[in-house]
């Protein structure tokens, strides 16, 4: 049976009309939602630790700025837009002594609640409002009267509007315009760390990486590997986006779809579903989790490390220099907003 969608007419804003929303954290889903539920009319605070470089960027966006503590105490809604690593010492520290019966407790991922890494007491809602989309999607989408759709999920129902205040945040974000589906906190948590994994981010980037260093180290121009193996990448992946798969390969030559559907099974075989089950495995044990919790407990070095190999490889330097030449295309620096707190 399908899943039901709800759109605008199925939430009430007013719901928060009269509450004050803490928004703890101004990176990337943080300043998006705060942005939006203020556009929305609702009266939003920022919550972020002393020293914060994102205060001076919220107070110029024209919110009120507490410390996280502060917001937590004058807040009926509290939005936990923290990275998943740094929501324990956040929460032990500044959310949980501050919290009192009735407040409800809001994230945009599961990934605390479902591994237990944060534990709510019982008498406070916990909910998620979940953009399928980073927050800069988020944010200009709702400027140009459009939404990102969500996902909402209730872990905690102490005052019995739960669901209606999720709804209500999704609306006052843009989601609602979109859609919104209903799920569960490890529904949501263990399905968004796979498709990160193994198709989104890790797979994707896996893929354009291996295609470009197969064609270079064969003898083609960095140049041609880099417009067949990335550039062009968009344009199919808007195809799928438009109409599915099915759609994209209505799109292309038959050449393109013969190779695609003769070709691709063969690249993509058994052993990557085998090792997407793995993946799946250790996400749904916690497995990941554990890893991911201890890497940034002993400093993020393998993380740093992975992601400045990444940085330097060649694909990025030739992509660089041919965005250059194509003044139209729109430029993004990746020392933007980030999911900071």
């Amino acid at each position: 049976m399908p899943a039901k969608v709800y759109t605008d007419k199925d939430a009430d804003l007013g719901v928060l009309k009269n509450k004050t929303l803490a928004v703890l954290g101004f990176g990337s889903q943080g300043h998006a939602h705060a942005l939006n539920l203020k556009d929305s009319g609702l009266k939003v605070i920022i919550g972020l630790y002393a020293g914060s470089k994102s205060i001076p960027v919220a107070k110029e966006k024209g919110f009120e700025v507490l410390t996280t503590a502060e917001a937590v105490k004058r807040a009926d809604v509290i939005f936990v837009a923290i990275p998943d690593t740094k929501q324990a010492a956040a929460y032990e520290k500044d959310i949980a002594p501050n919290l009192s019966p009735g407040k409800a407790l809001l994230f945009s991922h599961g990934f605390s609640i479902h591994f237990k890494t944060v534990v709510p007491p019982a008498n406070v809602d916990v909910i998620l409002v979940a953009p399928k989309g980073p927050g800069h999607i988020v944010r200009r989408q709702y400027a140009e009267g459009k939404g990102v759709p969500a996902l909402i999920a209730v872990y905690q129902n102490h005052t019995k509007k739960a669901k209606k205040v999720a709804l209500a945040w999704a609306k006052g974000i843009g989601g609602t315009r979109a859609g919104v589906i209903e799920t569960t906190f490890k529904e949501e948590t263990e399905t968004d760390l796979f498709g990160e994994q193994t198709v989104l981010c890790g797979g994707l980037s896996a893929l354009v990486t291996a295609g470009y260093e197969t064609l270079v180290e064969a003898g083609y121009q960095p140049e041609m590997a880099y417009f067949e193996c990335l550039h062009e990448l968009k344009l199919i992946v808007d195809l799928m986006n438009e109409a599915g798969v099915s759609g994209m390969r209505f799109s292309v030559s038959e050449t393109a779809k013969w190779g695609d559907v003769s070709v691709g099974p063969k690249i993509i075989d058994a052993g990557v579903r085998k090792r997407m089950k793995a993946a799946l495995k250790d996400i749904q044990t916690g497995k990941f989790a554990k890893g991911w919790v201890q890497e940034y407990q002993t400093g993020y070095k393998n993380y740093a490390a992975l992601l400045k190999a990444g940085e330097t490889h060649s694909i990025e330097k030739v992509g660089a220099r041919l965005r250059g030449i194509m003044p139209w295309m729109k430029k993004r620096s990746v020392k933007g907003v980030q999911a900071s707190y």
